[in-house]
């Protein structure tokens, strides 16, 4: 199906907090978040905003300082990126759940001038700080909950009560920087990817407007949190885009924990990641259909399994437009529509973007062929900071390298092969772990799987799976053989798992991948030989 779309041109001067607040000038009593404890309507979030971006400037911070956040998801979230952005100030927003040793680097990296930090995190960010050869002036504290601060340390709450509003945003342009997000840092240190205030506005005017298609009367809920890319443009970039409502939640995203606001925040949009949607219908507590009132759903991070996507539609009415993004390329570029939407592939190329597949010499790969994924869009990040070799090798000339393998069949839908690093060969053959994984997942016995490879006695390749059983069921050798019988009679002979493990629970990131180099590095631990 074509589809003639309208993308809306980047102004060249653009500050996209202020662009955001002019937006929405018009809606100042309609509610813009509710989270945990209340609710900010877009009048008092306006102010917010301004009062924030003078309280940092009465801090002594500047254009392009940079202030590491690392904050649970509650209205003062969105504050401070936003308040930040109309200040010219530069937010590096930052997972919530890593060690004191991450978060010093991330300070030394960035050179934060200060930090704002949830009261629950305090105690980690100071460690932090110690640790850290670069001191920040400023510690701002979101949520305090007890009357004892560090020496010096500011409540983000007292900072907007004595704050005077800025009354003018600074006069940044659309190449401009706005903010970093850290890359995921599963092989070495995590990568400052550096966003301008045009890729914000590019995603909005992309996948925003001409797939997600929020409305007005929407009420969004991300399990994605808002310091990940992927829920940046669900919970801030797309719904205040439209003046829609967004739920915020700061616990993680358990099955439980989306029950609960699913059925008592009734949202109609909902952004979920494979893993938990996986885990919401394998849940004994799975909300009925009469009891939620969802309209469309969204899923990133990994590929969405098939018959996930088929078992939720069925149960809850609402489709899940699948997509794939990144970091680089801050939301999604290629994603399922709506009106066009084939469970098992990540879709077509969002409006806006252009999509190649290379094969290893750099050629581009025929219909059906495995190929690695370029895209080149007005998202893309400006360069990793600090990081000249691995932002030319990422960056290429206005293409950026995703680092995942696709397959495009002749009617333009792309289907996921694996990461590159993931792929193997067997046989001669690639093989994708993801096809594999989702071809175990499909027996009625399986939970979740993930596959990687091994090396025989020979030095050949073979593929070993590691499988999740479904609560209730006992792992036996005779299991896995039938299990692997399931997969030889659905997929071609050298693709089905030599060898199987049962496990209890696969490693993961926080935003749900599967960390399969955890997987290859247990199994190469587990053919060391004992030190004497």
């Amino acid at each position: 199906m074509n589809h003639a779309v309208s993308i809306e041109p980047t102004p060249e001067r653009l500050n996209f907090a202020q662009h955001l607040l002019d937006l929405n000038a018009s809606r100042a009593d309609k509610l813009a978040y509710i989270d945990d404890a209340g609710s900010l309507s877009y009048g008092q979030l306006a102010g917010a905003v301004r009062r924030f971006a003078g309280a940092l400037e009465s801090l002594g911070l500047r254009r392009e300082d940079r202030v590491l956040l690392c904050a649970h998801d509650s209205t003062d979230w969105p504050v401070a990126f936003l308040g930040c952005l109309y200040a010219g100030v530069v937010p590096v927003a930052v997972n919530t759940l890593l060690g004191a040793t991450d978060y010093a680097y991330m300070i030394e990296h960035a050179r934060a001038r200060a930090v704002i930090v949830s009261q629950a995190l305090l105690a980690t960010i100071e460690s932090a700080v110690q640790q850290s050869s670069v001191k920040p002036e400023s510690l701002i504290v979101s949520r305090a909950d007890s009357a004892t601060l560090p020496i010096g340390a500011k409540r983000f709450e007292d900072l907007l009560a004595a704050g005077m509003e800025m009354p003018v945003a600074a006069t940044t342009g659309r190449d401009d920087i706005a903010f970093w997000l850290y890359s995921s840092g599963s092989t070495g240190r995590p990568k400052g990817t550096v966003h301008t205030h045009g890729n914000l506005f590019a995603t909005a005017a992309t996948y925003g407007a001409n797939v997600l298609g929020l409305r007005e009367d929407d009420v969004t809920f991300s399990a994605a949190k808002l310091f990940f890319a992927y829920g940046l443009g669900n919970a801030l970039t797309f719904p205040l885009s439209v003046g829609a409502t967004v739920i915020l939640m700061a616990e993680r995203p358990t099955p439980d924990a989306v029950f609960k606001r699913l059925v008592d925040g009734q949202p109609s949009v909902f952004f979920g990641v494979p893993t938990l949607y996986a885990g919401m219908l394998a849940s004994a507590a799975l909300p009925a259909r009469e009891t939620v009132r969802i309209r469309r759903c969204t899923s990133a991070g990994e590929a969405l399994p098939k018959e996930i996507g088929e078992k939720f539609e069925a149960h809850f009415g609402a489709p899940i437009l699948d997509g794939i993004g990144s970091t680089e390329m801050l939301h999604i570029f290629l994603s399922n529509r709506a009106d066009e939407l084939r469970y098992g592939t990540s879709g077509k190329p969002v409006p806006g973007y252009e999509l190649q597949l290379l094969d290893d010499s750099g050629a581009p790969v025929g219909a059906d062929e495995v190929g690695d994924l370029y895209v080149k869009g007005d998202s893309s990040a400006l360069m990793y900071w600090g990081n000249r070799e691995k932002s030319r090798a990422t960056f290429l000339g206005g293409w950026t390298k995703t680092g995942d393998k696709y397959v495009r069949d002749a009617q333009g839908w792309y289907t996921y092969a694996g990461r590159s690093d993931d792929m193997l060969k067997v046989s001669g053959q690639y093989v994708s772990p993801f096809e594999v994984e989702c071809c175990l997942m499909q027996h009625e016995f399986v939970l979740e799987a993930a596959l990687i490879g091994i090396t025989d006695g020979d030095g050949l390749t073979k593929s070993k799976a590691f499988v999740v059983l479904r609560q209730g069921v006992e792992a036996s050798d005779a299991l896995a053989v039938e299990i692997k019988r399931f997969v030889k009679e659905r997929l071609a002979p050298h693709k089905y798992p030599r060898r199987i493990d049962f496990i209890f629970e696969l490693p993961k990131t926080p935003t749900g991948k599967i960390q399969r180099f955890k997987l290859r590095d247990l199994e190469m631990a587990a053919l060391k030989p004992a030190t004497p």
